[in-house]
């Protein structure tokens, strides 16, 4: 039978190379905070309590943490004095809990749930602890993994304190740590303070648990899994990370992309197979893509929902409640908005669909508008299957246009328009003859007089 799984999640870090008022933990990759990465990843691996260890003044982070996860699932940690401090703040809400626990980074949003559960299966499959390391590419700056001749890990050793031998290990330190809570915490207690700091150190628990007679043992990750987010340059870098991720999922599951790297998605995009996708295209959170369909170039999608076979673009922006039919065609320059676009729908050149539906096979000529705010409350407006909407229409909600109806070019509809009926909503054409030749001449001869 296997053990229950919690995990300690670090976010108490200051991130003052951010430069930033928002919390270091809830900056984006891949459209989402890097904490709710590092959630969702012990989640994957079948977690069942998390506890989030926060800095004494994060209102702001305390309240997404209570806001994913519950209230019980925050631990402050009052004072800064280093990673093993901050795990000892996570005890008292893990005081009844019987079972496994992993500790990771709020800040590390690269971290999958494959390796977190290759931690716990280790760990099940042996006494002691368990570290995940890796192999750096270069390992300056990080703590070095020093492993025994029976491949169990003496200790670590942090860059600073280092022999040149030492330095020259490419083995190196993620930080993450499996291990018996109970085991955990009893080690950690034994800890102690770093004098240069003045800080409690999770990397010292090994070589602890050593003395104690606790094996600790190394299972192996890439190197792109660990990057851990200090500065917004390495923010970038686990950006690209992800995005090289997400490029390669979306092509291996069927998708063409004919610029990859001008592709960009977010952690949630959902995209089917024989799906095209142009140069420069941006996937917000909430995008699903149907089978078949084309995205030109140059569009922006967020909340939207594409249907099979549906043409996009070029230049086109779906925001939040966006749902495209079946076969429609969204064209250049135009922007829909919570509203849902009937199978067979065209709306081909520079319009605004916003909170509107839109039946079957209806067209929407250039420049039509659906007037849906009036400074106070947002109005709906329908339009009906196989209907025709002329060029320049304002439709002004709430308004309905029923099956087949017509409106004229350039009107202005306030009203309901019944089925297979023509609305004309402009004001009458009058021709002056004359007007624009003299209209020319006295403008001409004012400013002949000011020479």
């Amino acid at each position: 039978m296997s053990r229950a799984r919690a995990a300690v999640i670090l976010a108490a870090g200051q991130g003052t190379r951010m430069k930033s008022d928002l919390p270091k933990v809830l900056h984006q990759v891949g459209g989402r905070p890097m904490l709710d990465w590092a959630i969702a990843a012990v989640r994957g691996a079948g977690v069942s309590r998390i506890v989030v260890v926060v800095g004494r003044a994060a209102p702001a982070l305390n309240a997404h943490v209570e806001k994913t996860l519950g209230a019980n699932a925050v631990a402050v940690q009052d004072s800064p004095l280093g990673t093993g401090h901050a795990v000892r703040a996570a005890e008292p809400a893990l005081a009844d809990f019987d079972g496994d626990v992993v500790v990771l980074y709020g800040d590390g949003p690269l971290i999958q749930s494959p390796r977190i559960e290759e931690l716990f299966a280790v760990r099940a499959r042996s006494d002691g602890m368990v570290v995940l390391g890796f192999e750096a590419a270069n390992p300056f700056g990080y703590g070095r993994l020093i492993v025994g001749s029976n491949g169990t890990l003496e200790r670590v050793v942090e860059e600073k304190d280092a022999s040149a031998a030492e330095r020259a290990i490419i083995l190196c330190n993620s930080g993450l740590v499996c291990a018996d809570a109970k085991t955990l915490f009893r080690l950690l207690a034994m800890v102690k303070k770093n004098e240069s700091k003045g800080e409690y150190y999770l990397t010292d628990v090994p070589a602890v648990g050593r003395a104690e007679g606790v094996v600790t043992r190394v299972t192996m990750a890439d190197e792109s899994e660990t990057l851990g987010v200090n500065s917004r340059a390495e923010l970038a870098q686990a950006e690209a990370v992800f995005q090289a991720r997400a490029r390669k999922a979306a092509m291996e599951g069927g998708a063409t992309l004919i610029d990859p790297a001008s592709v960009f998605f977010s952690y949630d995009t959902e995209i089917a197979p024989d799906v095209i996708v142009e140069p420069n295209v941006f996937f917000g959170p909430g995008v699903k893509i149907g089978k078949g369909a084309r995205i030109k170039t140059s569009c922006r999608l967020e909340g939207a929902e594409v249907g099979p076979g549906v043409q996009l673009g070029p230049f086109a922006q779906l925001r939040p409640g966006a749902k495209l039919g079946p076969g429609s065609h969204i064209g250049n320059f135009v922007e829909v908005k919570n509203s849902n676009i009937g199978e067979g729908a065209k709306a081909n050149h520079l319009a605004y669909v916003g909170d509107a539906d839109v039946g079957p096979r209806a067209n929407l000529g250039a420049g039509t508008i659906t007037c849906n705010y009036d400074g106070f409350d947002k109005h709906r407006t329908t339009i009906g299957a196989d209907a025709f909407i002329g060029s320049d229409t304002a439709l002004v909600a709430p308004v309905t246009v029923g099956d087949g109806a017509y409106t004229g070019t350039g009107s202005v509809i306030t009203k309901d328009v019944p089925a297979g009926a023509l609305a004309v909503g402009r004001a009458r054409q009058e021709n002056i003859e004359g007007w624009a030749d003299k209209n020319r001449a006295r403008r001409q001869k004012k400013k002949d007089e000011k020479k």
